[in-house]
């Protein structure tokens, strides 16, 4: 499912992003760029929080004008991670299914059990979020958005708290489920190396643009100047 935006227009005046671009279906696309830039508000869009104010967003060729953000087919993972600190591993990631899954119906706890176990939290079903370490965490929130089974996944900088390491292998997790699932992917970073690490293609937000997103390791090289002054280059 492809994201297309066609002369959009997000926010206004000093927080105007404008958006002419399409990011590929079933890949992953990072969107990199200064603090401020818009990144998170064109996820924003995209998941339906931020309305445009001119132009479209398409998803798989849809016109999302109408939908809200509980219709469309996007997952959405924070910085934060959005747990509830009085409920259970188990519980958090059921709220993937609605506000009331019923978690003692077997079918359903089965299908949150799957869910953590894929992401390695089978053992941690019980646990509270305050005894989860910051990868634990990352995880759950990434198990959550696996049991809504959208086809677009957004990430707004998950891992940014982690260090480097714990933080390639989340990025590993993602890139290994993203290709299982065919899912389109797109991944909000500060780091180069993210990028390259995971994503086909990247796109500059700067300037109050979404630029057109190109091949990674011929962006990262071969920056423009608004980018290269981002990376210090």
């Amino acid at each position: 499912m492809d994201i297309a935006f066609k002369a959009a227009r997000i926010g206004a005046g000093e927080f105007e992003i404008r958006a002419d671009a399409v990011l590929q279906a079933s890949q992953i696309t990072a969107l990199i760029g200064p603090s401020g830039a818009g990144k998170s508000t064109l996820l924003a869009a995209i998941a339906g929080f931020a309305p445009l104010m001119a132009g479209q967003l398409l998803l798989g060729g849809n016109d999302m004008a109408a939908r809200p953000p509980a219709s469309r087919p996007v997952s959405l993972v924070f910085q934060d991670h959005n747990l509830f600190e009085h409920l259970s591993i188990e519980a958090n990631t059921a709220l993937g299914l609605g506000p009331d899954p019923r978690l003692k119906t077997p079918a359903v706890r089965e299908l949150v059990m799957a869910a953590l176990a894929r992401v390695g939290l089978a053992d941690k079903a019980r646990a509270m979020p305050g005894a989860l370490s910051g990868g634990q965490r990352s995880r759950a929130a990434l198990a959550r958005a696996l049991l809504r089974d959208r086809p677009v996944l957004l990430l707004d900088e998950p891992f940014a708290a982690l260090g480097p390491g714990l933080r390639h292998a989340m990025l590993d997790l993602v890139a290994e489920i993203a290709a299982e699932r065919r899912l389109t992917t797109i991944l909000v970073t500060h780091q180069p190396d993210d990028a390259m690490r995971i994503a086909v293609q990247t796109a500059l937000v700067a300037d109050g643009i979404l630029h057109t997103p190109q091949k990674t390791a011929d962006l990262l090289n071969n920056p423009p100047p608004a980018l290269a002054a981002y990376l210090g280059k």
